[in-house]
């Protein structure tokens, strides 16, 4: 079966970048509409219902991406009968996983309400009856045709998958807002999410039979296979699961220790700084499938260069992208939710710093995903999600929300990253640890300096119309923070390298729009 790899990776970024989008804006508007027509203690309910079921879903994690990874050598031999197996597998494991989310999370439900700080829950709702409709929607999601979806992602056609996502959310997103302005009635709002997650199941098995009628989950693989590709679940699991329970595990700390007033201030927080972090995903998922070809086809000495050029980028954006967190935040938060829902000022830099630990490590991360290093490094994460978990609990009680961010970070940069470093040295390429370690603390630096810079220049000059403050700190943020950074390593290849591939990118995107 011939398959335009590059043609359809172009078209599954596009709209994997405008399904991002979607799912970056509306939930944005869905957040400040439940504060005007809910109340804030809604938002939190709905912010704690996520994050328990985002827990219960750690059982599916990794078992799509080691199915659709042994669909790619069938597919390109047309084998219809292998693919057929592996929809079969995938259709037995989903149903599995819809059953042990529902089972789980009936044990859960008795103790949803000592997951609320002095059991304070709006009183016109049952509490019970909405933490089900959050549970039946996450167990649709894996009941209805879901194993259908494989056959888009292992033929590199998720464009159909994201045009599919984009429209229905759309509808959804769009329905729920109404709803919440027109009858400010949770239960609708649920009941609109499960409606339309059955939509989505049913369009996506419709057209996926459209284009690939001729598979169907039939037949058994091998048991040799088969534990090959539990062997692959077990490992990617181990490497996606620190993420989640990170944040997860932050947001039930919180609720139980504080309440969901304060659960929601922070989720708004945090959800500008995650909107940041889906902008460095993309960036990082636009090269890593040719970032693995690389790395099989060039020496050691080749691919040090590449991750250091890499890494000096990733810290150039965080560099601007902390710089505005600090100087942004407060002024937006303000005109967004209003100052009775805001944190105190220390808190920008708490999460200019959550975001530098989660995005400093995402080079080495890419490196390591694309050279299938799972299995040696499946315990890092397990690890330092339980001392993050562990740290939550000891720290909330003695410093309140700074202990959840900081034990967090601390998971994050002295547990998780050195780990990391370790092992990309030990199992994938020798590269100087001093050095990158060096590098990295020069950066962090510069980025401190940079941030100190910008917030008192920013605090210089004060205008009543928050627009005019917006658009004034932004225009600093995006000048000096590079400025400086670009000054401070002018000398470095790494530099050289970033700068030369921007004028590139500069020239091609003249010269594309001289033809056009």
């Amino acid at each position: 079966m011939i398959i335009d790899r590059k043609k359809n990776a172009i078209k599954g970024t596009f709209f994997g970048i405008i399904l991002k989008f979607v799912h970056m804006l509306f939930p944005f508007i869905i957040r400040t509409v439940f504060i005007k027509t809910l109340g804030i203690e809604y938002l939190g309910l709905n912010s704690l219902f996520g994050s328990i079921l985002q827990v219960l879903n750690l059982s599916e994690l990794g078992v799509s991406s080691a199915l659709v990874y042994s669909m790619y050598k069938p597919i390109a031999e047309d084998d219809k009968d292998k693919i057929c197996q592996l929809m079969n597998l995938y259709r037995f494991y989903y149903r599995i996983i819809g059953s042990v989310i529902l089972v789980l999370g009936l044990l859960l439900m008795p103790f949803i309400p000592n997951l609320i700080h002095d059991g304070k829950i709006p009183p016109d709702i049952n509490i019970y009856i909405l933490y089900l409709m959050n549970l039946l929607a996450t167990v649709l999601s894996y009941w209805l045709f879901a194993y259908r979806n494989c056959l888009f992602n292992a033929h590199q056609r998720t464009d159909i998958v994201s045009i599919i996502t984009i429209v229905i959310h759309f509808v959804m997103y769009t329905v729920q807002i109404a709803l919440l302005f027109t009858l400010k009635n949770y239960y609708y709002y649920l009941s609109a999410t499960i409606l339309f997650q059955i939509v989505l199941n049913i369009i996506t098995a419709i057209c996926s039979k459209k284009y690939y009628p001729e598979y169907k989950p039939i037949g058994e693989i091998p048991d040799e296979e088969r534990k090959t590709i539990n062997n692959k679940i077990r490992d990617l699991f181990t490497a996606k699961i620190g993420g989640i329970v990170n944040h997860s595990g932050d947001s039930i700390v919180i609720s139980t220790f504080a309440g969901l007033k304060l659960l929601a201030v922070y989720q708004n927080y945090y959800y500008v700084t995650s909107a940041v972090m889906a902008l460095f995903t993309i960036f990082f998922g636009s090269f890593t499938a040719g970032l693995g070809n690389y790395i099989i086809t060039n020496n050691d000495e080749n691919k040090k260069k590449l991750l250091y050029n890499i890494n000096y980028i990733v810290f150039f954006v965080l560099n601007f992208c902390c710089c505005s967190l600090v100087c942004l935040y407060q002024p937006f938060m303000k005109l967004w939710v209003g100052e009775a829902n805001m944190l105190s000022d220390d808190y920008v830099f708490l999460f200019a710093l959550y975001l530098y630990a989660e995005i400093a490590p995402r080079t080495l991360i890419v490196f390591k995903d694309a050279g299938g290093i799972w299995e040696s490094d499946r315990f890092r994460p397990l690890v330092a999600a339980t001392v993050n978990l562990v740290l939550n609990v000891l720290a909330f009680k003695y410093i309140g929300l700074y202990g959840i961010i900081l034990s967090t970070v601390f998971a994050l940069l002295f547990i998780a990253y050195p780990w990391l470093i370790i092992n990309v040295n030990k199992y994938m390429f020798k590269i100087d640890i001093r050095k990158y370690l060096g590098n990295s603390m020069l950066y962090a630096f510069a980025i401190s300096l940079c941030i100190a810079l910008s917030y008192y220049l920013c605090n210089c000059f004060s205008l009543v119309n928050v627009y005019m403050l917006l658009a004034l700190r932004f225009v600093l943020c995006l000048t000096l923070p590079n400025l400086i950074f670009i000054t401070l390593f002018f000398k470095k290849a790494e530099n050289k390298y970033m700068l030369e591939n921007f004028a590139k990118t500069l020239h091609l995107s003249k010269k594309g729009n001289r033809n056009d």
